[in-house]
């Protein structure tokens, strides 16, 4: 913390331009601070900002390059990314040896509390406990002192005085502190590599953002973190709640910021590109659908040719699914069947493959031909195939009139085929046997991939 007088001095050098970089919080955003010549402007936590600071951003910005950093973008500002409105960049890459933290859900429960403590002291560590509400707060440390007295405990909260909680975060820093009970302030800036749980109190009144933030304080070393969402019955859950706390529990791996996100968007919805709301639900139609005509609009008010979504149809008698016993839980398994649908490249479903075994294990048979048939329908799209079909051993396959696909290009795939392929009116067809349906979705991406 800076006494006023400090801060009067550094804001004086600043516009004199005395000083070539300025780190400080929102305060900087006050019209009373004078740049004396900015030309670069970077926010981090750019999710912590309201609208009247970004109103204030905006001025700033003027002549200056900016750049907005944030684990999880607000849906507002994901959705400008995501249509092209503003540029995005995404660094994947956790820091090394870094591991993934536990995520545990409970319901409030002394046993549950009491032993998430004694465990990490008893390897040493030290444990955040997040009660977000100053009015009770002291009586929560009471409970805490009972139920665990050899922890030495702390509170920790916005309405204390700067120098008081500057004491008691510098304490639990030096590990003077094993218990630190605080509000949603320690959601950013702490980075204490002992600290390794932290027990959220009442998780179900918190966004997705802040919960991942809150749970972003812990896991900052090489040892196993451990996140405790403490939940009322779920019968006094909202079904936004209950939304929230399920892709938390769900998305607990690494880097897993942009997709917790992007289910943000999902469930608050983007709000409203040119006005004031940073969230708000996307009436009438489903997300994918919106998010492709806001695609489309941004592409037209650029100028930029706008092409019609095309879908092909695609009935080979492929075992190709994702087994129930690979993925147990429903609504994953329905989220990566939507995630494979809307891949529009090689690359993409490549990416997503990994992510399955990274996440469940070796891909399971009737998994691989999804992800095959998946790739091959990314091609046929690319072609504007309209279906491709087999009967009998023919395989069919039926181009739109659209087609960037000429005759003689389909007349270069028959040395590779053998004789056995045939054009006719609407596309062409090509003859087996294949010893198998695997072999045969591959026979026809090889001549895609010659078509394209």
């Amino acid at each position: 913390f800076k006494s006023a007088d400090e801060t009067k001095k550094t804001l004086s050098a600043l516009s004199r331009g005395d000083i070539d970089i300025i780190i400080g919080t929102h305060g900087l955003l006050s019209k009373k601070v004078q740049f004396y010549d900015p030309g670069l402007l970077i926010i981090d936590e750019e999710h912590r900002f309201g609208v009247t600071h970004k109103e204030r951003i905006k001025e700033l910005k003027k002549g200056v390059d900016c750049l907005s950093m944030s684990a999880t973008p607000i849906p507002r500002t994901l959705e400008m990314s995501l249509s092209g409105i503003r540029e995005m960049s995404m660094i994947e890459t956790p820091p090394e040896e870094r591991l993934a933290i536990k995520s545990m859900i409970s319901t409030f429960n002394d046993s549950v509390i009491k032993k998430a403590v004694l465990s990490e002291l008893d390897r040493g560590g030290q444990v955040f406990f997040v009660h977000n509400r100053v009015k009770d707060i002291y009586g929560m440390g009471d409970y805490l002192t009972g139920l665990v007295p050899q922890a030495r405990l702390a509170i920790a909260h916005g309405q204390m005085a700067g120098r008081e909680l500057e004491d008691v975060m510098l304490r639990f820093m030096d590990g003077a502190i094993d218990l630190l009970l605080a509000t949603a302030i320690i959601g950013s800036g702490i980075d204490i590599p002992s600290a390794n749980t932290i027990i959220i109190n009442r998780a179900d009144r918190m966004g997705l953002a802040d919960l991942y933030q809150l749970k972003g304080r812990v896991g900052r070393g090489n040892q196993r973190a451990y996140a405790y969402f403490l939940l009322p019955p779920p019968d006094k859950l909202t079904e936004d709640a209950r939304r929230r706390i399920e892709v938390i529990e769900e998305l607990s791996y690494l880097g897993a910021g942009l997709r917790l996100a992007m289910k943000d968007l999902e469930i608050r919805g983007a709000g409203n590109l040119l006005g004031a709301d940073q969230s708000g639900h996307i009436h009438a139609v489903g997300f994918e659908m919106y998010m492709e005509m806001l695609q489309q609009e941004v592409a037209a008010l650029k100028g930029m040719p706008v092409e019609e979504e095309f879908e092909p149809s695609i009935d080979l008698g492929l075992s190709a699914y994702i087994p129930e016993e690979y993925i147990e839980d429903m609504s994953i398994r329905l989220s990566m069947y939507r995630r494979l649908s809307i891949c529009h490249s090689d690359e993409e479903v490549n990416t997503l493959g990994e992510e399955m075994t990274d996440r469940f294990g070796v891909l399971p048979e009737p998994a691989v031909a999804l992800v095959d048939l998946i790739k091959l329908k990314v091609l046929a799209r690319g072609l504007k195939i309209v279906s491709v079909s087999s009967t009998n051993g023919t395989a069919k396959v039926r181009f739109s009139p659209k087609t960037p696909v000429k005759v003689e290009d389909i007349l270069s795939c028959e040395n590779t085929c053998r004789g056995r392929l045939h054009l006719h009116e609407e596309g062409f067809s090509i003859k087996g046997p294949w010893s198998s349906k695997a072999e045969l979705v591959k026979s026809l991406k090889e001549i895609f991939s010659v078509l394209g």
